[in-house]
């Protein structure tokens, strides 16, 4: 189950829409969609979650790159709206990198002997998973700093972590509404 919302910052506090992230396919939709929410160039918050899985925040201010912080890159993987936040630029990778050459591969493990097991299934896991989404988080754990939620309390949050970030923001009435 996943829940996805809006909070945008105003004069007179957060403002909460629902959104539906069916119609988008990459991080510059994203931020256009956070963008379009905006009154003015004030700050918006995107807030995804699967439940007991992975959250992820993304933060708009104006113009300016969004900043991403994804609670658990791996969990994440898996999901299309994770795939949305999770850039090769977040996960350290070179654009259009998509996971190891194949053609470099010792995909039947007989030019250097058979490999054990226990090697033979580590090494389809990494294969499988292109070896570059660490378990964890990644991405900016400051995000929230300047709103009253420091890179520690984000990085212990589990559970409704949502409903957390917008108790510490003053927003979680708001948020409840769109729930």
């Amino acid at each position: 189950m996943y829940f996805a919302a809006l909070l945008a910052r105003t004069e007179d506090g957060w403002e909460a829409s629902d959104t539906e992230l069916d119609d988008v396919e990459t991080l510059s939709d994203l931020a256009d969609l956070a963008r379009e929410a905006a009154p003015d160039e004030d700050t918006v918050l995107v807030l995804i979650e699967q439940e007991d899985g992975w959250f992820g925040v993304v933060r708009v201010d104006g113009e300016e790159d969004p900043r991403i912080y994804v609670s658990d890159a791996a969990a994440a993987a898996r999901s299309s709206y994770g795939e949305i936040l999770l850039t090769d630029e977040l996960l350290g990778r070179e654009p259009g990198n998509d996971g190891p050459d194949l053609d470099a591969l010792d995909l039947d493990g007989t030019e250097d002997g058979e490999p054990d097991d226990d090697s033979a299934d580590e090494g389809a896991a990494e294969a499988g998973s292109g070896g570059s989404v660490p378990h964890g988080p990644v991405g900016d754990a400051q995000v929230l700093d300047d709103l009253g939620v420091s890179e520690k309390e984000l990085r212990s949050l589990s559970g409704d972590a949502l409903s957390e970030i917008a108790e510490v923001l003053g927003a979680s009435e708001v948020l409840e509404t769109v729930r």
